[in-house]
Formats: structure tokens, sequence, C-alpha cells
């Protein structure tokens, strides 16, 4: 019985000549592009270099319209903060916003009462704190939002909804004054639980104070802890 013959190997292909051909003209057109463009910079360079006074001009320009710029922007910064100290809310019109909007009031409110770093963070997963804020004491604020479409006569928020504001705005969020904000009621054991855990609340009553007046939350709200830092506001 005799066996096969064993198979010949292929010899490699080569580069066919059409191949060669394409990747020459790739490496001559990018050496040609190259030396165009060394060309370019070169003679923009000496240009610049011959006309010394236009490069200067130029930089003086955008020098002028970067201060212009920023002239603006700080002149719209500064108006935004008027506008944020003149801000009022009526508890009618607190009343009509919805949930998200009612957050973004409230951290509206600590803004304007100068609390510069006061962030929305409400929303799935936010771990009972709808909105947080440092104040110029340097203390910081969790502030849990409850809105009740009906005002006064929406459900009164209870001991439940204090005790998942208590069980973070501490130990997680790392809060100096916790609070609870409603447009609405808070039962009567909703109120001694606040106090047993030192839980800051403000009800329609003092939200209305605070919302339509000009004095900030922590002027508004009793046996609040000692500032952090001191300030020409202590």
């Amino acid at each position: 019985m005799t066996g096969r013959p064993p198979a010949r190997r292929r010899p490699a292909r080569r580069p066919s000549r059409r191949r060669k051909q394409q990747q020459e003209v790739q490496l001559v057109t990018a050496a040609v592009a190259a030396v165009v463009a060394i060309s370019l910079l070169v003679t923009a360079v000496n240009w610049l270099l011959a006309h010394w006074c236009v490069l200067l001009v130029a930089i003086l320009l955008a020098g002028l319209a970067g201060g212009a710029w920023l002239q603006q922007r700080t002149q719209r910064m500064e108006w935004e903060r008027v506008q944020q100290r003149a801000l009022r809310y009526g508890i009618a019109q607190l009343d009509a916003l919805t949930h998200q909007q009612f957050e973004s009031a409230i951290r509206d409110l600590m803004r304007r009462d100068g609390c510069a770093d006061a962030l929305r963070v409400g929303g799935r997963g936010d771990l009972g704190a709808d909105v947080k804020a440092t104040d110029p004491h340097g203390r910081r604020w969790v502030i849990q939002c409850k809105h009740r479409r009906n005002g006064a006569r929406g459900t009164a928020v209870g001991t439940p909804d204090l005790q998942v504001l208590n069980g973070t705005g501490r130990p997680v969020h790392k809060g100096d004054v916790v609070v609870l904000v409603t447009n609405g009621r808070i039962t009567q054991p909703g109120r001694d639980f606040a106090r047993q855990q030192r839980l800051h609340l403000v009800d329609r009553q003092t939200l209305a104070q605070w919302a339509t007046g000009s004095r900030p939350l922590w002027q508004l709200l009793p046996m609040l802890p000692p500032p952090r830092k001191p300030t020409t506001l202590s």
C-alpha cells in the first residue's frame, strides 16, 4: 500500500506590482503634503516676522475681545446674583409647582440666602436628600422636600418620612443641619420624632415666611448647631 505524496507548500504571495505602485503613490503624496505644510508654516512665520506690527495688533484685538467677554460674563453673573437676592415665592405659587419644581425652588431660596453651592440632588436613589447646601457659616444642610399639590389639605407628612431622613441625613450625607420642608402639614407624632432626633421642620407656615421674606432660613429655625467658621454674619 503506497502512501500519498506529501502536499507541496504554496509559495507565499508576493505583493502585486499594482499594489506596490499604490503604496509608492501614497508615500509620495504624504511626502508632498508634508513639504507643502512645512512650506506654508515657514512662509506664515516669515510673514509675521516681517509684519510684526500686524501680529501685535491681532494680539491686542484678541486681548480686548477676551476682556469684553469676561466683563460680560461677570456682569451676567452679578445680575443673576441680584435676581436671586430678590427672589420671592408666594405660598400659592409653591402649591402649583410639581415636586421637581418645588425642589428647584428650595434650592434657589438657599442660593438667595448665600449658599452658593446649593444643589438639587433629588430623584431616584437620592437616599432622603433632595437639596444640599453649605451656608455662609460653614454648616452643611441636607434638605428633604415633601410637596403636596393640595397644600394644607394634602396628606400630612408623618414619622416614616422623617425616619428615612434621620437614617441618612447625618450618617450618609454628613449634614450638620437636617431639614424636612413641606408646603403641607406635619403630624404630631412626626413633630415629636423630629424633636427627639434633632431634625428641623419647615412646615407650611414657616415656608411661607421664608419664601416671601428676606430672612435666611437659619434665622427662622431654632436650636441650630454652632457655625463651623466665623463670618461677618456670625
